[in-house]
Parts: C-alpha cells; sequence; structure tokens
C-alpha cells in the first residue's frame, strides 16, 4: 500500500540557493585553519608519523601495505589515509611543508564528502514516493527543483553537525572514512538513475572504507545494501521489472539486477581485500567493559556525546522519522536509517566513539533535510533563535577574549588564557582580523537575512545553523589559532628538549614514547631515535614515565643522571624524562 506523503511544498518553496554561496559557506568552512598550524594532538601527529614514515621509507613497496612507526603499527589498520598522505608529501614542492600538504588533500576528502552527500540527497529526493502531495490545481514543487532544494538542506545539515569541525579538519583515517561512507551512500542514492557513476562511487566506497580502517562496518553497510536492493527488485512486479518505469528523463526509478550485482561484487570485493591483507580486526567492547566505568555512568556519556555530536541534526531525525513512519521501507527513507543505524551501533559498542558517529552524520544530514517539508512555522523560529543565540553569543565570547589577549582587556579572559596555556605569548596577525571581520560582517548580513521576508525557502530552517557553525569555526581558526595551536602542538615540548640537549645528537635513545611522541619527536625535532637496548651507545634518552619501573631492567640506572620532566604546557600527562649518560 502505497501511503500518502506528508510534504506539502509549493513551487515557490523550492527557490534555488545560489551555487555561488553554497560554496563559499562551504570553502569558509574547510579552508580555516589549513594555514598557520601544526598537526594537533593525538591522532592528528600520530597519523601524520606513519605518512612521513612512508613517505621516506626505503623498506621497498611491501612497506606500503605494513606502515610502521619505531617499529609499531598504527592502530587503526589503515591503508588508504596513509597512502594519500605520503603521496602528498612525496609530490608537495619544497617550500609547502609536508603537514600543510597533507592537510590539503584531506581537506579535498571532506569536499568530497560534502559533495557525495549533496548528490546523494538530491537522488534520494528524486524518489517518486519522496516527492510532495499534487496540487488539484498544479503549483507543487517541480521534482527537481525539490531535490535540489532539498539537496541545499542536507548538505548544510552536514556542515551545521557539531562534531564534524575537528575531526573534519585533521588528517587521521576517520576522515578519509567519511568520504568513502558518504561515496557509497552517494552510489546507493544513484544507482537507479546513474548506473555507471552510481556503480562507481559504490564500489570505490565499499572498498575505500575496507582499506581505510572499517572493514567491518564497510560490509555490513554494504550487505544490507544488496539486501534492500534485492528486496526492492524483487518487491516490483515482473511486467515492472522488465519495463522498468522512467521519469521524464528517462531515468530509472529503482534497482534492478545489475544494481544489485555491482553493490553485492564490490561487497565482496571489500571483504576479500580486507581479509587478505589481515585488516579485520576484533574490537567489540560494550558500555560497562572499560575499567572504571559503570554500565549507567558509560551509556551517559555515549548519549551526551551523540547530543553535542549531532547537534542539530538529531532533532530533525526524529522529526522526519515521525513525519515519515508510513514510507521506512521506501528508499529514501530506509537508506539513509541504514546508513545511520550501522554507525550509531559502532559508536555504542567499540572504543571508538566520536570516528564511528562520524560516519552517521552524512545519513543525518539526509533525514534531517526530509524534514524541512513538513516543518512547521513554529518549529522553525525556534530553531532559528536558538541558533542566533547560541553561535552569536559563541562569537561574541571569541571575539572577547582575542580583544583581551591583544590590550589586556578585559584582564580576566587573558588571565584565564595564561592559567591554561602557561608559557604562551600572545600573537597579532592582520590578515587573521581581516578574515574574522568578514566572517562576522557576513553572520550579520545572513541574520538580517534570515529575519527578513525570505520565508518561502525550503532550506530556510538550516541557513543559521549552517552559517552558524561556519563562522565559529573560522573565527576559531583565526583569533584563537595561536593559543589553540599552542595547547594542541608537541612543539613546545619538543623545543624543550631541543633546548636542553642543545646541538643535534646522532642518536636518541627512547623507551615506550607514545605514537603521537614519537612522530612529533622525528618531524618537529629532527631527532633520530632508537629503541633503547643493553647495547644502546647514544648519549640522551628519553622515557615514558609509564614504563620507569622496567628502565633498570634495561640499562645501569647508575651511568644515567635524570636531567628533567618534561610536561607538554596544557596537559597534566604527555610527560617525557629525559637522562643524560654519564659515562661516554
Amino acid at each position: 500500500m502505497n501511503h500518502p506523503t506528508p510534504a506539502i511544498v509549493a513551487q515557490s518553496a523550492v527557490r534555488r540557493l545560489p551555487r555561488l554561496a553554497l560554496i563559499l559557506l562551504c570553502a569558509a568552512y574547510l579552508m580555516p585553519g589549513l594555514l598557520g598550524r601544526g598537526p594537533w594532538k593525538s591522532e592528528d601527529i600520530s597519523s601524520f608519523g606513519y605518512m612521513l614514515e612512508l613517505a621516506q621509507t626505503q623498506d621497498g613497496f611491501a612497506r606500503w601495505f605494513d606502515p610502521l612507526l619505531m617499529g609499531m603499527r598504527p592502530e587503526t589498520l589503515a591503508l588508504v589515509p596513509y597512502w594519500a598522505g605520503a603521496w602528498a608529501i612525496q609530490l608537495a614542492p619544497p617550500w609547502v611543508n609536508a603537514d600543510l600538504a597533507v592537510r590539503i588533500v584531506f581537506a579535498l576528502f571532506l569536499w568530497g564528502a560534502f559533495t557525495a552527500t549533496w548528490y546523494a540527497v538530491y537522488y534520494l529526493a528524486r524518489t517518486p514516493r519522496a516527492q510532495p502531495v499534487a496540487f488539484a490545481f498544479g503549483g507543487e514543487a517541480h521534482p527537481k527543483d525539490y531535490a535540489r532544494a532539498i539537496a541545499d538542506g542536507g548538505l548544510m545539515a552536514l556542515i551545521a553537525c557539531l562534531g564534524l569541525a575537528q575531526l573534519g579538519h585533521e588528517t587521521t583515517p576517520a576522515l578519509t572514512q567519511l568520504f568513502f561512507v558518504a561515496s557509497m551512500f552517494y552510489g546507493m542514492a544513484a544507482l537507479p538513475y546513474r548506473l555507471r557513476t552510481g556503480a562507481v562511487a559504490m564500489v570505490l566506497g565499499v572498498v575505500g572504507m575496507a582499506l581505510s580502517g572499517g572493514p567491518s562496518v564497510a560490509m555490513i553497510l554494504g550487505s544490507g545494501c544488496a539486501l534492500f536492493a534485492a528486496y526492492e527488485w524483487l518487491g516490483r512486479s515482473a511486467k515492472a521489472r522488465k519495463e522498468d518505469t522512467h521519469d521524464e528523463d528517462g531515468d530509472s526509478h529503482g534497482y534492478g539486477g545489475v544494481s544489485l550485482a555491482v553493490i553485492a561484487g564490490g561487497t565482496l570485493l571489500a571483504a576479500a581485500l580486507a581479509f587478505g591483507l589481515d585488516l579485520v580486526q576484533w574490537r567489540i567492547e560494550l558500555p560497562g567493559d572499560r575499567v572504571g566505568q559503570t554500565l549507567g555512568g558509560e551509556l551517559g556519556s555515549l548519549v551526551r556525546l551523540v547530543i553535542w555530536f549531532t547537534w542539530p541534526a538529531w532533532l530533525l531525525v526524529l522529526w522526519a522519522l515521525w513525519r515519515w513512519r508510513r514510507q521506512l521501507r521506501t528508499r529514501h527513507v530506509a537508506v539513509p536509517l541504514w546508513f545511520m543505524l550501522v554507525p550509531m551501533v559502532a559508536t555504542f559498542v567499540t572504543d571508538f566513539a566520536q570516528r564511528s558517529l562520524l560516519l552517521a552524520l552524512p545519513a543525518m544530514a539526509t533525514l534531517s533535510a526530509f524534514a524541512l517539508p513538513t516543518f512547521r512555522r513554529s518549529a522553525s523560529a525556534l530553531i532559528d533563535w536558538f541558533t542566533l543565540l547560541f553561535f552569536s553569543g559563541s562569537a561574541l565570547i571569541i571575539w572577547v577574549y582575542y580583544v583581551s589577549m591583544q590590550t589586556g582587556v578585559p584582564a580576566k579572559p587573558l588571565a584565564n588564557v595564561m592559567r591554561l596555556a602557561p608559557g604562551f605569548v600572545p600573537q597579532y596577525s592582520t590578515i587573521a582580523l581581516l578574515f574574522a571581520v568578514a566572517a562576522t560582517v557576513a553572520w550579520a548580513w545572513l541574520v538580517r537575512w534570515r529575519t527578513g521576508r525570505h520565508r518561502a525557502a525550503l532550506w530556510k530552517t538550516l541557513v543559521l545553523p549552517a552559517g552558524g557553525a561556519a563562522l565559529c569555526w573560522t573565527l576559531v581558526m583565526t583569533l584563537w589559532l595561536p593559543p589553540l595551536d599552542y595547547a594542541r602542538s608537541y612543539m613546545p615540548q619538543v623545543e624543550a628538549v631541543k633546548a636542553l640537549i642543545g646541538e643535534q645528537p646522532e642518536c636518541v635513545a627512547e623507551l615506550e614514547l607514545e605514537r603521537a611522541h614519537i612522530a612529533a619527536l622525528r618531524y618537529h625535532g629532527q631527532f633520530k631515535l632508537q629503541a633503547l637496548t643493553p647495547e644502546s651507545r647514544c648519549r640522551w634518552l628519553l622515557v615514558n614515565p609509564e614504563a620507569i619501573g622496567g628502565l633498570h631492567d634495561i640499562i645501569d640506572l647508575h651511568q644515567w643522571r635524570l636531567i628533567r620532566t618534561l610536561r607538554r604546557p596544557t596537559a597534566n600527562t604527555d610527560d617525557l624524562l629525559l637522562y643524560q649518560r654519564l659515562t661516554p
């Protein structure tokens, strides 16, 4: 039984959002933070360390399938992100820093995720049962205009999600996973309309996901997609499958045997590669299993994470599922629901909650977009006012702290900064200030536009959330970038080590240092690190405090002197113990 659609949309409500405005919004979200900083702790610098090692390796072709950093494999068994970063380092011109080259490539991954999400929403909105109610005397939204407006809203919902801000700008496997999941999502949405591009996107997505540290998610998502395609294909009548209904542009409406073969074949290929390259790991860790954590406390923490990480999408998702509850088995609801549920379950049963939840954002943004044609004006106004107050207040706080750092007035914000980041010296940049002013002026104009007489556009509800997220990210990455980089970088700690060691030593021994420390010392300090052994002849030794108990089993401590405990200025952990050999 075909239930009536809850969407009632007039043609006047699907006015097109100017492409230039949408591109500028994406650029304003993507570009801040590319320049003026180094790799951050801990996943960012660790992943970069593996990329740098691959770019400089002399161990032959086999090493590219087994990345190592001082003999340690990465926590996430991934290949594609490390390959992409290593190639970026190798191809970058000499005047481009290695970390900047990697960030540019990963920014392109995020841009690709944006593009794939927009087109996925577009093709799902073209589904016949997703279309709005036809009016008795005409005037309902044209299918393509309606789909374009829904897609605009979906992309803005993705940008508005708070959890995308940091993870979306780091050079970690999580970002490549987001790109490949978005590619799978687009492929599943486009297959009934664009068989070739949809097939390429699906295979690229499922294989790329399997090689980017998420083989289990890739295989589960792919298997579910294959089952749904088979269900929809077999559910149609034999005559319909033979004739395969088409729309006015000649586009197919449903999945066929070729689509099913593509999805199943891509999933099997991904599984074969994942198992063949030994990339599959058992990572199930149920809430309450972690040491020192209770079931209730951990579940509460995860629920809070979901609420802030996916804000404001989760509100719109709940509304969309309620209003479209009679169409849960149709493509435009079932496909994004599946792509949302799998990462959501992974969030609760693995130790990678944030990175798993990141993969649900494209699907959640899609469901958020389908809430728009069913939204009431009062609910839309509530979101607008909350967003206006939240982001305007956040921007004001950012500006107050910036003024305090530059002038000392008011005094308390500067005192807070110096307390949290001891040793930080405020810096001034005219270019950063100009970009921050431009972003603030654009926000003021956007607020004025939204509160004006522009109430017809379907995507209007998500303009302020997306614009506010871009505003605050831009302000943080311009006005607050120096103290933030100081707080999240290992550079101050590495500089402290260099100041004590003096001239570049022939080698520095290390004992059980974390991956992040090793990567930072090798990149920022250019130290030649060696694992500590009884035969080590290095004059200097860096030790992880947690390994101090076993130090005397390796060396004679009477021959060494503890020089200093070096702490990263903004952390109570991340300590390094520096020893100097007393005998030649």
